[in-house]
């Protein structure tokens, strides 16, 4: 199936090149010591503006996942902090902390190609954080506690009154 969109023709083989491209990613960063094997790409137009990959271990930052690493490395290049006119390709079924940046950053489409469950498998289990988001703060594995509300709460405040502020939804 072949698709012509705005000039640019879109169809599996363009798909699957940009999901080969992620998990070549994968493959070439975890064997040079990076990090976990997970890569992805953010693609716009049928062009790939940014390649990200995991290098938790090489940069002692749990955060720096193949999406977040993607997408801000997209985000930078095009100047926005929203990818609603790009497709996300990810080696993996992005995790909880990826999915909220997924999420944030608003791309049209994600496509993985292993899942949760395959990560799983081979240690990368994320399944005790779905549960924890499921459970009341109260009840949760690390210690929630809500201190200087109304102190914090001044900072949203100023931010409602700001006047060149560009709102995040």
């Amino acid at each position: 199936m072949v698709l012509v969109v705005l000039g640019f023709i879109c169809g599996m083989e363009n798909t699957e090149a940009f999901m080969r491209e992620a998990i070549r990613l994968s493959i070439e960063k975890m064997q040079a010591g990076m990090g976990g094997p997970f890569g992805a790409v953010v693609v716009r137009n049928g062009e790939i503006i940014a390649r990200g990959y995991n290098q938790v271990t090489s940069s002692n930052d749990p955060t720096a996942h193949a999406e977040v690493d993607a997408i801000r490395k997209a985000c930078a290049a095009l100047g926005t902090y929203q990818l609603t006119d790009c497709e996300l390709y990810t080696s993996c079924e992005p995790c909880p902390m990826c999915l909220g940046a997924i999420y944030w950053a608003r791309p049209r489409r994600v496509y993985y190609a292993n899942t949760k469950y395959d990560a799983a498998q081979f240690g990368f289990d994320d399944q005790f954080i779905y549960n924890e988001i499921a459970v009341p703060l109260e009840h949760r594995s690390i210690p929630m506690q809500q201190m200087l509300r109304q102190e914090a709460q001044v900072a949203f405040q100023e931010w409602q009154k700001k006047m060149d502020r560009q709102d995040l939804n």
